[in-house]
């Protein structure tokens, strides 16, 4: 059953710390991964974000002391770099009113969709630093879609936090106005063997909530 086979996914995928160097992810299951991320959700539908994706071994390796020198890094078959739009987000670059464009409604019906965007987030958008926020959180949004993609198909990986952001940025000679480094994320084929999943309980974790609760 598809309900059987994704709790299989989600219990198959672990953060991977080191991936076997020998094995790499055929440029096929490679696309199905990130097609995951592109068809994942977004507030308003803004898509933020852009996946940067990285097999050259010398820019690996040059990624890697910025990276807390994480093995993954260069150990991973594709490292995947997850950039949070900062400039195509703000209405003033047209970006939003194409991307409501896209909308099988009435002119008014996308005016009003304009309207209620640039209203609704002006102070989320007042400076870079805020829009960075709001951007990045979407991204993670495309990040775990791709993870669970890739335990679907026993592709390990593992979500990278730890980095030095700016002068990543630096290196890959990004517009910071434009573009920003949100999260990144290796992919490839474990060499270790899988830890225990470590979780609160169910009971622990979900609480069903009525109004009673809250009056």
């Amino acid at each position: 059953m598809i309900r059987n086979a994704c709790s299989d996914a989600l219990h198959f995928r672990h953060a991977c710390k080191r991936f076997d160097e020998t094995k790499t992810i055929d440029e096929e299951t490679m696309r199905y991964i990130l097609e995951a991320g592109r068809l994942s959700p977004s507030s308003f539908g803004m898509e933020p974000w852009r996946f940067l994706v990285v097999k050259d071994a010398a820019l690996k390796a040059k990624l890697r002391p910025l990276c807390w020198n994480q093995a993954q890094i260069t150990t991973c078959s594709h490292l995947v770099i997850i950039l949070a739009a900062i400039e195509n987000v703000q209405p003033e670059s047209g970006i939003p009113a194409k991307r409501f464009a896209r909308r099988p409604l009435p002119p008014e019906r996308i005016e009003a969709y304009n309207k209620l965007y640039a209203e609704f987030m002006a102070e989320t958008f007042a400076d870079d630093e805020k829009t960075f926020a709001w951007s990045a959180r979407q991204c993670y949004i495309a990040l775990a879609d791709m993870m669970n993609a890739a335990a679907f198909v026993e592709i390990d990986s593992c979500a990278i936090e730890g980095f030095e952001k700016e002068k990543v940025e630096r290196l890959l000679k990004l517009d910071t106005t434009k573009w920003q480094v949100a999260v990144m994320c290796a992919f490839g084929y474990r060499i270790d063997p899988q830890p225990p999943k470590l979780r609160l309980p169910y009971e622990e974790v979900v609480y069903t909530l009525s109004d009673d609760d809250i009056s």
